[in-house]
């Protein structure tokens, strides 16, 4: 059984919002440490299923340890991208009954230096969801040329300052590569000085981080994939941490709902069918939750159904 204490955000709106039947074939696609899974496994009957998915292969392992003897359970390492090939593994295409979609990144990730994911702690500057695959933020940042380096921080972490920063680690890197948390932290500091509300560095780490796991690109596939995947009235639920985020689910969920323009002044093919209806308005952590759990003060929960 995994010790970690995980609070899982807007817990009891997100599954409420996922109108679980007991008999049904359900989909977490980003497990964490289960918060979510164990709250769906309790409503669901014997006849259910919950198949769940997560980068991160202590992820993987904490579900086996903590689910794996459940036969309604099962868990895969990796992307809920790659939605389309597990539900025909598991012959459940077009027929999921929910698909909750929990964003951005754990705490256990947060709050393990090791990991690389926060300036809080010293830890070496890696940032993957899967440590075993693509690149780390060190290797990244030393081998990326200036102007890409910026357009990261720019598209990713909306960083104003994002030029300035790019010059002074090209800068540093001739002398000695970035190898720590801390090492990144201090440079940016170093360039751009304080902020008075958060960390100098904070909208860096998210673009790298989101930069160096394709968080934006396998949310835009996983969406898409989602909507194609539940039968006619089932959910799907996502959960926003971030602006850049909540605008794509947001934009793709109402391009599901109602037809879009190809072109100003020229309307959409007037054989378009709605694939979705929002289901009511988007939910935000409570006071409450927010006081328990900082982490939550982002949060943006968005639900929609699929239509026949």
């Amino acid at each position: 059984m995994s010790t970690y204490q995980h609070h899982p955000v807007l817990l009891e709106e997100a599954v409420s919002s996922l109108n679980v039947r007991g008999d049904g074939i359900y989909l977490d696609g980003t497990f964490g440490r289960g918060g979510h899974s164990r709250a769906i496994l309790a409503q669901l009957a014997e006849q259910g299923r919950l198949i769940t998915l997560d980068k991160d292969p202590q992820a993987v392992k904490a579900g086996k340890e903590d689910f794996g003897d459940d036969p309604r359970f099962s868990i895969i390492q990796g992307s809920f991208a790659e939605m389309d090939r597990v539900v025909r593994e598991w012959r459940a295409e077009r027929n999921l009954d929910g698909i909750l979609l929990d964003l951005g990144v754990s705490s256990p990730q947060l709050d393990d230096p090791e990991r690389g994911f926060s300036f809080s702690r010293d830890g070496p500057l890696d940032m993957r969801m899967d440590p075993t695959k693509g690149v780390s933020a060190a290797q990244w940042l030393a081998e990326t040329p200036e102007r890409e380096i910026s357009r990261v921080f720019w598209e990713f972490g909306e960083e104003r300052q994002a030029r300035r920063i790019a010059r002074s680690i090209v800068k540093v890197r001739q002398q000695a590569r970035l190898e720590s948390t801390s090492q990144l932290a201090e440079l940016i500091q170093a360039t751009i000085g304080k902020h008075e509300k958060k960390h100098p560095a904070t909208r860096c780490f998210q673009a790298i981080r989101i930069f160096v796991n394709n968080e934006l690109g396998d949310l835009a596939i996983g969406l898409e994939t989602g909507i194609r995947q539940l039968r006619p009235g089932g959910r799907l639920v996502v959960i926003s941490f971030h602006s850049l985020e909540d605008r794509l689910v947001k934009r793709t969920l109402r391009e599901a709902v109602r037809p879009g323009r190809i072109r100003r002044n020229i309307p959409a093919h007037p054989d378009w069918i709605p694939r979705l209806k929002l289901v009511g308005k988007p939910i935000r952590s409570t006071d409450e939750e927010i006081s328990a759990n900082p982490r939550a003060r982002s949060a943006i929960l968005r639900v929609a159904e699929k239509l026949e």
